[in-house]
């Protein structure tokens, strides 16, 4: 399953709105994606699973890109 994770590149600053970049990655669940980014000391706010017409309106972004792990 395809997920979509909000995140802040730093664990030290509050988080801004503004700042929030986003990731697509593979996994089981919402554990197994956390698990898969932990060494990246990312500060994640959110972790969302993409499918059916959020799925094809993501692959439409040209920044659309899934991160092997």
């Amino acid at each position: 399953m395809l997920f979509k994770v909000f995140y802040q590149e730093s664990l030290h600053q509050v988080p801004v709105r503004e700042n929030t970049k986003t990731l697509f990655i593979n996994g089981e669940s919402e554990r197994d994606v956390r698990k898969k980014i932990a060494d990246r000391a990312y500060n994640i706010e959110y972790v969302k699973p993409v499918t059916g017409a959020y799925l094809e309106y993501e692959k439409q972004n040209e920044h659309f890109k899934v991160l092997e792990i």
